[in-house]
């Protein structure tokens, strides 16, 4: 009977890869491994590649009604059949080894996965051998997963949050460096906790509104302070909107990546009130 394994999940793996890439990115580790992994590993045309297409083609496909889902989850599982076993298990064990020499396992499956339950269905769906109802419980879970719902879009998040978690996740390095570029410095120790916290927590925004609420009322407060020692009142009513603006972040009940860039950029307007004001 087939019993899930997240050391064996090709999705979960994947996306562990993908964090670590943006960790070690956002801790000034040069030329991550976990890049070099994924390239080896996960280049077109190899056995894991075209699983873990398997994988993000039932994750990210919606449709209208239950039968349409459950003949589309059927589609996907003849594809399955269709790739080599021995050749798939082989790839899989590499590729834990290469984790292995390059990070510490237990630290590495730590971190929180994104749509777990899903990619554990889809890994027990895969591998077969279930009993009647295991099949159907985990055939569930994933029908209703992917059966559409309307989405308002004046309240869904931006663009960029709506892409594929891996995806952004990934390009949280490009982030950076355009960061770095457009504002012509590295991130701080407080930016780079920051966009951790924000990376860490996507899909736990309870935690992440209690973190990045605490920070908007410290930089606010630092930031009022330093305020009080400006002469220019022109640049001291500037301050006052700024800080008047993180305030009204907390009102929010969503967490928005303008609200991110908001604090990473009070945190730089701290620093440079710091270096004016003797």
């Amino acid at each position: 009977m087939a019993k899930h394994s997240k050391y064996k999940n090709t999705g979960i793996l994947f996306e562990l890869l993908v964090r670590q890439v943006t960790n070690d990115t956002l801790s000034g580790v040069k030329n991550p491994p976990a890049i070099g992994i994924i390239r080896e590993f996960f280049k077109k045309n190899t056995t894991l590649k075209r699983e873990l297409g398997l994988y993000q083609t039932i994750l990210s496909n919606k449709f209208s009604t239950e039968s349409k889902a459950n003949t589309f989850i059927t589609a996907v599982l003849k594809e399955y059949k269709k790739l080599n076993t021995s050749t798939l298990r082989r790839q899989r064990y590499n590729l834990i080894k290469e984790i292995k020499k390059n990070y510490i396992l237990e630290d590495f499956f730590a971190q929180k996965v994104n749509n777990y339950l899903n990619n554990a269905s889809i890994y027990c769906l895969f591998e077969g051998k279930l009993t009647p109802t295991k099949q159907i419980k985990y055939r569930y879970n994933l029908v209703e997963t992917i059966i559409a719902k309307k989405v308002n879009l004046k309240e869904s998040h931006d663009i960029y949050q709506q892409q594929d978690k891996d995806i952004r996740l990934l390009s949280y390095k490009i982030l950076i460096e355009k960061f770095n570029k457009k504002w012509g410095k590295s991130l701080t120790k407080d930016q780079k906790s920051l966009l951790k916290e924000y990376i860490n927590n996507i899909s736990n925004t309870s935690k992440l509104k209690q973190y990045l609420h605490k920070e908007i009322t410290s930089t606010a407060k630092n930031l009022a302070i330093l305020t009080k020692k400006v002469d220019n009142k022109v640049v001291k009513i500037k301050l006052m909107e700024v800080i008047s603006q993180l305030r009204k972040i907390k009102e929010d009940k969503q967490i928005r990546d303008k609200y991110i860039i908001s604090v990473l950029r009070g945190y730089d307007l701290i620093g440079e009130l710091k270096n004016v004001i003797k």
